[in-house]
């Protein structure tokens, strides 16, 4: 089939900020699909134009409807930028559909308060948890997120104060490019709801306070960063587990025997859209990953209770890499995972017992791999002495999987 459908983005001025092109595509189409919000002041009498329906998922049922018709569907800036642009190429063949981008709400609000778009962290919270940011929340950094309301800066305001961050300088600019346009600027900590309007996109300049948490997206945050039980893969042994197992840009984490969820939390942070599915038995545990998830910015980390083995077909197929933090032992458990990790994929298993150092042992034997001894010591004292006290050694082995197997 033909192009039939073009995208074409529209700012805060509607139809006026398309160029002429633009507007024979809109002019020409029998269908012009558009937001709700600003719908009703684009078409006037026109009754060509319909709104799009909510949830995406019908809309994309609406939008198929209409192949094979001349169709233009009216997007909010750049459609390829948390748009239904990049959504539609999941959908439509690629070449059914071209797409026609006005500046982002990120362009214009880096033009505004003159920030390097390639240097500002671009983050949307519209329709999704606030606690995205919490990623994102280190001393100078610079932020710009889109929001769903005015509500969504009241939250944001609070969870910068949270995590000390209340010196944060955000500057609210409403309406950009069009008539309305405004802004308005405070600190965190001094929030303030007037000159706040629903259609925004709010800067955040970050500042921490003294006695602030730093936590960058480097794997290894402290231990005290997770809440935990003890269950706990510790700081350095984490960090040498995450380096082996590459988190990569959109790639997919299973770790098994999750605890506090602090491998998977890690795996998210380090890569750009890279996914995780925590697999964990203890309810008590679970609730400690889900506050986890959230205070460390990655809420989208997936969950799944019960024993790994009797799940795995809960979670997506074929994980990138796979960490066993316990239960290494477990012959049956490790031939699924192995069968479920894709060819190229990398597979860490720790053990802290003779039992798991054996079965780690067994596994070099039969399958190849790294084998490494981690032994790490920490600052303690003996009366007025100092001396370093050893933790727990960890065998861990590692093994990418071969294109073959």
């Amino acid at each position: 089939m033909s192009k039939w459908l073009d995208v074409v983005g529209v700012t805060a001025k509607g139809l006026a900020s398309l160029n002429s092109e633009q507007q024979q595509l809109v002019d020409d189409a029998e269908i012009v699909v558009g937001p709700p919000r600003s719908l009703p002041k684009l078409r006037g009498d026109d009754p060509r134009y319909v709104e799009w329906q909510a949830p995406l998922d019908n809309m994309i049922e609406q939008i198929l409807s209409f192949s094979g018709k001349k169709t233009v569907i009216l997007a909010t800036g750049d459609p390829t930028w948390y748009g239904i642009g990049a959504t539609l190429t999941r959908y439509i063949p690629l070449d059914e559909f071209e797409i026609h981008p006005a500046p982002s709400a990120f362009s214009l609000a880096a033009a505004r308060m003159k920030w390097p778009l390639q240097n500002t962290a671009c983050v949307s919270v519209h329709g999704r948890p606030v606690e995205l940011l919490n990623a994102h929340i280190v001393p100078g950094n610079r932020i710009l997120a889109l929001t769903s309301d005015a509500t969504t800066i009241e939250a944001i305001a609070k969870l910068l104060v949270k995590r000390k961050f209340g010196q944060s300088q955000m500057t609210i600019l409403n309406a950009m490019g069009g008539d309305t346009e405004s802004k308005v600027e405070f600190t965190a900590n001094a929030y303030e709801s007037r000159g706040i309007g629903n259609l925004n996109t709010v800067a955040i300049d970050c500042v921490a306070d003294e006695d602030a948490a730093l936590l960058p997206p480097l794997p290894g945050l402290p231990d005290s960063a997770f809440v935990s039980d003890g269950q706990l893969t510790k700081r350095e042994v984490r960090a040498a587990s995450l380096a082996k197992l590459v988190p990569l840009m959109g790639q997919h984490l299973w770790d098994i025997g999750a605890g506090s969820g602090s491998v998977g939390i890690e795996w998210m942070r380090a890569a750009p859209r890279a996914t995780a599915t925590a697999f964990e038995k203890s309810t008590a545990r679970i609730e400690m990953i889900k506050k986890n998830r959230e205070s460390l910015g990655t809420p989208g980390l997936t969950i799944v209770e019960g024993e790994a083995l009797a799940h795995l077909n809960e979670a997506p197929p074929m994980p990138d890499a796979i960490f066993m933090g316990g239960d290494v032992g477990n012959t049956e458990l490790f031939d699924a995972l192995w069968a479920a990790l894709k060819p190229g994929g990398r597979f860490v298993a720790n053990a802290v017992t003779l039992d798991g150092e054996a079965a780690l042992m067994q596994r070099l034997e039969q399958k190849g791999g790294d084998l490494a001894r981690i032994d790490v010591s920490h600052l303690d004292h003996v009366g007025a002495h100092k001396v370093l006290r050893p933790k727990m050694t960890v065998t861990q082995w590692s093994i990418v999987k071969k294109a073959d197997e």
